[in-house]
């Protein structure tokens, strides 16, 4: 496969500090996207360019700026929960100009991390701490479908840090659990293959091989 320049926003989180060295050892260059420059060495040890930059404020124009010269954007990034204003501000109108902003860079490609849920049934009560990030996801990955980019979104159940199993399910109804190291995977994955392009693949941890898994999605 030829080599990529990949962005990943969201670049000091658990996923991507794992997604990071799996691209770099594919040959691909990585640039980290972050906001907390105490996070640097963490990022830069992963064999990524890190970049310090708080897309939470930045406009459309300024994050078309970071991405420019990219071929690939990964979005996996998040407001971490507790603040119903920001998570609505960086999971919803952060992400969404990200992708006006991949588009203005005429980057076609584009991953949005979501989670297994996701969507405007998400059945979320809305009294429910979660039910902020419900709708900013929904909101975000029903944008992303309308765009023209060439978009994956990804639906991992609930995250562990267990050891990675290197296999998933993507035709379980229900949520389950996946390890970040096998999301890790998954992402770079989805980025060598053209077949999940305009795909939702919701999944566990499971019995296929990651590979073989996307590769054998329903049509």
């Amino acid at each position: 496969m030829e080599a990529k320049r990949i962005a990943v926003i969201g670049g000091h989180g658990k996923v991507a500090l794992l997604l990071a060295p799996l691209l770099v050892d594919a040959g691909d260059e990585v640039t980290a996207i972050y906001r907390n420059p105490a996070h640097t060495a963490d990022v830069e040890a992963t064999g990524a360019r890190g970049v310090v930059a708080d897309v939470e404020t930045l406009g459309v124009e300024e994050i078309a700026a970071l991405l420019a010269g990219h071929d690939a954007v990964v979005w996996s990034a998040g407001a971490g929960g507790g603040n119903p204003t920001r998570t609505m501000a960086v999971d919803r109108d952060a992400a969404i100009r990200s992708m006006d902003a991949a588009a203005e860079a005429s980057i076609g490609r584009y991953v949005m991390v979501s989670y297994f849920g996701a969507g405007p049934d998400h059945g979320t009560p809305r009294g429910s701490g979660f039910y902020p990030y419900a709708e900013a996801k929904a909101a975000a990955d029903a944008y992303l479908r309308g765009t023209a980019l060439d978009w994956t979104i990804l639906g991992p159940s609930r995250l562990t840090l267990d050891r990675p199993t290197g296999s998933i399910s993507t035709t379980d109804t229900t949520s389950g659990q996946v390890t970040r190291g096998d999301v890790a995977a998954v992402i770079a994955a989805v980025l060598q293959d053209d077949s999940t392009i305009r795909r939702t693949i919701r999944f566990n941890n499971g019995p296929t091989p990651i590979v073989e898994a996307l590769h054998g999605l329903p049509g």
